[in-house]
């Protein structure tokens, strides 16, 4: 698919050619925006018949809901409101407070879209007689010659969200369609604009879903929990005083300290005791990562050698050996990468497929 013919093949509600459906039933999970809202209508225009579904994960995603039904009216597709609320407690909001409470860094949509976004898709999918599913994201899957679906990268190396899929099976990615994946972020855009879409030029979503207000730390004193307090240490370890919480600070973190100590320091260190070690510039950098909870497309070891490595979404891959067993081991850069922060991912490619990816558990010079 390429943007000269997207006109061609995108199916709106009032398109005097509708789908006829022969390539199947594709529930689209949408949120009103504009990725998934164009996501529904170049479906359309490849012959699916289209339904839609938003999944409301919590009370701050209300909005969404109203606009995903916006949405789904404008386009003239059957809309499912999917409660998730309790597997996202479960496994997304629990665990982000806890960990930023141990002073890690989690990722939330790392732990949302294996376990409870894809998840309750495929179910939803099921109970509807839809054979595929499919998302707004900024990624592809191909089946490789092995004969496992693998998530590859997007035609848009700006907009690459294959780092958040890397939790994903063959279940999910058997039968998940991305067809946003062939297109730049401003092509979804003018389609939008051409066909009339409310959501065009919405804003994109950068903040925490669930926390709109982008104050983690006041979220997670709402919920009656306290993060590890301690010492800031300084790069020659003096005691600089008490900190505000290991959950205001994350590993190569400059900004937002509260120091004055001469010349620019960073986080080098969170330790288990709640003390904020800090490194001059030039100290942030690192060669081995320890992973934990290793997660791979077709469910087998990951194979030791030699892989391009993300270790955060929007970091650039980065040359090292993979040296693990099972669902863990040891990953070693060279050259050393800046600020690998523990709770975050650290995510495979191989010729631009995802080959899986762990969370970091802790990091070593």
């Amino acid at each position: 698919m390429t943007a000269t013919n997207s006109k061609a093949e995108f199916r709106g509600a009032s398109s005097p050619t509708p789908a006829t459906g022969q390539k199947g039933r594709v529930l689209v999970g949408m949120s009103g925006g504009v990725d998934s809202s164009v996501c529904v209508g170049l479906l359309r225009g490849q012959g699916y018949e289209v339904l839609g579904a938003v999944i409301r994960f919590s009370p701050a995603h209300d909005k969404a809901v109203a606009e995903a039904k916006t949405a789904a009216a404008q386009l003239g597709v059957p809309l499912t409101v999917i409660d998730a609320g309790a597997d996202f407690e479960r496994y997304v909001v629990g665990p982000f407070c806890q960990s930023y409470c141990a002073g890690r860094t989690p990722n939330p949509c790392i732990l949302c879209n294996p376990h409870v976004k894809f998840r309750a898709l495929v179910q939803k999918a099921n109970e509807l007689g839809c054979s595929h599913i499919a998302t707004g994201h900024y990624a592809r899957v191909k089946q490789c010659s092995d004969g496992v679906y693998r998530v590859t990268l997007p035609q848009s190396a700006a907009r690459d969200q294959t780092y958040m899929l890397y939790g994903l099976g063959q279940d999910v990615l058997s039968r998940l369609l991305l067809p946003l994946g062939e297109y730049e972020k401003d092509r979804i855009r003018g389609i939008a604009r051409r066909e009339g879409l409310s959501c065009a030029d919405s804003p994109d979503s950068m903040e925490i879903c669930f926390i709109p207000s982008g104050d983690y730390s006041a979220f997670i004193a709402d919920r009656g929990m306290h993060a590890l307090t301690g010492r800031f240490i300084g790069p020659d370890g003096a005691d600089l005083g008490p900190h505000k919480g290991v959950e205001h600070y994350t590993i190569g973190q400059r900004k937002g300290l509260g120091l004055a100590l001469g010349q620019p320091a960073f986080v080098r260190e969170i330790t288990p005791a709640g003390d904020v070690k800090l490194g001059w510039a030039g100290e942030e950098f690192f060669s081995r990562v320890v992973l934990t909870g290793l997660a791979t497309p077709d469910g087998l070891p990951l194979p030791q050698g030699e892989y391009l490595v993300k270790i955060r979404s929007a970091a650039k891959p980065a040359p090292a050996h993979w040296d693990g067993q099972g669902d863990g081991g040891v990953l070693t850069f060279d050259p050393a990468v800046r600020a690998p922060a523990p709770g975050q991912s650290a995510v495979f490619y191989r010729d631009g497929f995802v080959y899986g990816g762990g969370i970091i558990e802790s990091i070593e010079v």
